[in-house]
């Protein structure tokens, strides 16, 4: 495990140099908060950052359903029993494996790892606006139809799970880069995913975090330039 600290944000960085999977780890005044909890194996880290930091966790809330997002979080939820579970309404069905699509969404199937054996009610179903400490909801469906960001206030950060990825060079979520093509394999809907890119830029975040890839710092021209790429191609498509 790799970790990286920028601000207030750790991001913890599991199988760095073969298939990197990004959680992160907030930390508020008083107590942490846990966004994504990665592979299988990664509680093992992540309760140790907890315990290296000396604060409290207080939350742990998904970016989506994936199951390289919430691999670990069965795991996590037996050794923090009182620690509420947060997700997108939407995204709250992906995670006990309801891959429907509904009539006003575009007709696509979703894509990537399903979880199969996650028998987890979450405790909060997250709307856009909602605020949980110092991070703001943000939906950006794309990824999948319930992907959500978060914007961490306190950084003026963005952690956007995998509507973004800059793992093999920046990209919007759906558009493949040949070094590292998985998150674009595992997206739902790739116009849905540059729009909601569209509304991450519009935050001006100073830092963007996100779920495979190394954070990026006054991000504003990178994330024009995975814009302005996702743009072309779909026109040429």
């Amino acid at each position: 495990m790799k970790v990286t600290k920028i601000g207030n944000v750790y991001q913890l960085t599991f199988l760095p140099g073969f298939f990197p999977v990004n959680c992160y780890v907030i930390e508020e005044g008083s107590s942490l908060t846990l966004i994504d909890t990665g592979l299988p194996n990664s509680y093992k880290g992540i309760v140790k950052i907890i315990n290296n930091i000396g604060k409290p966790l207080k939350n742990i809330m998904l970016t989506h359903a994936h199951g390289d997002h919430v691999g670990s979080l069965v795991e996590l939820k037996n050794q923090f029993p009182d620690i509420p579970i947060s997700v997108s309404e939407r995204d709250s069905r992906l995670l006990r494996g309801d891959t429907s699509i509904d009539k006003d969404e575009p007709q696509a199937p979703i894509k990537g790892g399903i979880p199969k054996d996650i028998n987890l009610v979450p405790e909060q179903l997250l709307r856009e606006g909602d605020q949980i400490g110092s991070l703001v909801v943000i939906t950006t469906p794309g990824h999948t139809p319930g992907s959500i960001s978060f914007f961490y206030t306190r950084d003026q950060a963005v952690i956007a799970g995998d509507a973004l990825q800059t793992r093999g060079g920046i990209a919007v979520s759906g558009q493949i880069r040949p070094f590292f093509p998985f998150p674009a394999m595992a997206t739902w809907h790739k116009e849905t995913a540059l729009e909601s890119v569209k509304k991450i830029k519009a935050l001006q975040p100073r830092l963007l975090a996100v779920g495979h890839g190394e954070m990026i710092e006054n991000p504003a021209e990178s994330i024009q330039l995975a814009i302005d790429q996702a743009e072309k191609k779909l026109v040429t498509n």
